[in-house]
């Protein structure tokens, strides 16, 4: 890479890191640490709604978007914003479990309903899933400033992650919702420009994109509908978005929940414009970046500025997500402090570093880990039932198993129904729900569940 290119590119992350890190709120008390208050007062709309968006316009979420772009046109894009429905569902799950069930959190409610072990297992799934967010978001830094296991190709990750876990520290929860505001913004008016410059380029403009590629299942509609699938079950595995839940009121948080569904899609539909352009050009291989070679430097720069945002703003979530995980949610601390919180922060920092010298695939952190939370679906769509407390055990086990064969690349080729990349996926996700809830309305049957509610205790 062009060396005054990468001169620029470090200013970039070290310049954002440091304005973030004074921006960012000092937290003087644990609710302000592990719940994202500021001084007593509970987080209003427009900071809630530009966190949940923000943390899911991850670097890893629009490079995704802008892959699928390029190789699928307006329908890979589109698939891919499906996804944001997760948004929709988890608000109003969230907000009846919250007014009708009484619960103040997620593993309150599975705890109350099916056991301490239920709360375990749920525990490392989302463990696993902070722990993904960690090495899948930083790796998209790195390929800005070299070829993966290049040296500056892991400089830059580990001074990127470094830079972001110092600003986490200084407030965890209030700093990640604060500086998310300000990411959010920096994001919007970023986005505008690059598609100011790229929409004016192609012959025919916004038509141009909204005509791309084949709409099939074999080109991108196998991942529109896995898609689709998931969002009914993936949102309840991320805690970055289920702990911002349960931190203001019920109806401000469905409504900030409801409009970060709309904002998001449409930002995830318009960054795979930038893929779209690509396929144009005749580009192949990671589109934001090989785009940003296209239209030289600026250009470049901006894009990057995208990714530097986008991944740290997910990092952060992660950071605070992970340490409210370990001592609120796990260990039940009932005399919380900040330090500890600050020494979980750390170690998720590590050990989510370490796949990174591993060189795994960005894209299957979203969908095989979704695969595997399947069993969710049912266990949080359908609360207000209450079956025998093996099914969540039933449920999420299936879920499991159809997300390991998926991995191992053990599905059986004589159960899919449609051709094309992704079929399989498809498959595994359709078959897989449908078998989550047989289960669970078996579960209903056999033998109810008695216990009550919070609310109604």
């Amino acid at each position: 890479m062009d060396y005054p290119i990468q001169i620029w590119q470090w200013i970039l992350v070290i310049a954002s890191s440091l304005l973030l890190l004074w921006i960012a709120p000092k937290a003087r008390t644990v609710q302000d640490f592990f719940k994202g208050s500021k001084q007593g007062k509970t987080v209003n709309i427009y900071l809630l709604t530009s966190s949940l968006v923000i943390s899911w316009l991850f670097a890893k979420s629009i490079t995704n978007a802008a892959n699928l772009g390029l190789e699928f046109g307006m329908l890979g894009g589109l698939a891919y914003a499906v996804y944001y429905l997760s948004f929709v569902v988890a608000g109003l799950v969230i907000y009846k479990l919250r007014t009708q069930g009484g619960f103040k959190s997620i593993h309150q409610f599975l705890e109350t309903r099916y056991g301490l072990a239920s709360v375990a297992i749920f525990s490392v799934l989302i463990a696993f899933r902070l722990f993904n967010e960690v090495w899948s978001n930083t790796m998209v830094i790195g390929s800005y400033f070299g070829e993966a296991g290049s040296s500056s190709y892991y400089l830059s990750i580990l001074v990127f992650t470094i830079l972001t876990l110092a600003y986490s520290l200084k407030g965890g929860m209030s700093s990640s919702i604060m500086t998310d505001l300000i990411q959010m913004i920096l994001f919007a008016l970023v986005l505008i420009v690059v598609l100011g410059v790229i929409i004016p380029q192609t012959e025919g403009g916004i038509s141009t994109y909204l005509q791309s590629g084949e709409w099939s299942m074999a080109m991108g509609g196998n991942l529109l509908l896995v898609a689709f699938i998931q969002s009914f079950s993936y949102p309840f595995h991320d805690p970055v978005m289920t702990d911002r839940g349960f931190i203001t009121d019920a109806k401000t948080t469905l409504r900030s929940f409801l409009l970060a569904a709309l904002i998001g899609m449409v930002c995830i539909l318009l960054f795979s414009f930038v893929g779209i352009f690509g396929g144009i050009r005749g580009v192949s291989g990671q589109a934001p970046v090989e785009v940003a070679k296209l239209l030289g430097i600026p250009m470049m720069l901006l894009i990057n500025f995208i990714m530097i945002t986008s991944a740290a703003s997910t990092l952060d979530s992660t950071f605070s997500s992970f340490a409210k995980l370990v001592q609120l949610d796990i260990k039940k601390e009932k005399h919380l402090s900040i330090s500890a919180g600050r020494k979980t922060m750390v170690a998720i920092t590590i050990l989510g570093t370490i796949p990174v010298f591993l060189n795994p695939a960005i894209l299957s952190a979203t969908t095989v880990s979704g695969t595997m939370v399947l069993g969710l679906a049912p266990v949080f769509i359908l609360w207000f039932l209450r079956p025998a407390k093996w099914a969540f055990y039933a449920s999420v086990g299936v879920g499991l198993i159809v997300g390991l064969c998926l991995a191992f690349g053990c599905y059986p080729e004589s159960l899919l129904f449609t051709t094309g990349k992704y079929a399989d996926l498809l498959s595994a996700n359709l078959l897989g729900t449908v078998a989550c809830f047989t289960l669970f309305f078996v579960a209903c049957l056999v033998k109810p569940n008695v216990s009550k509610s919070p609310l109604y205790d």
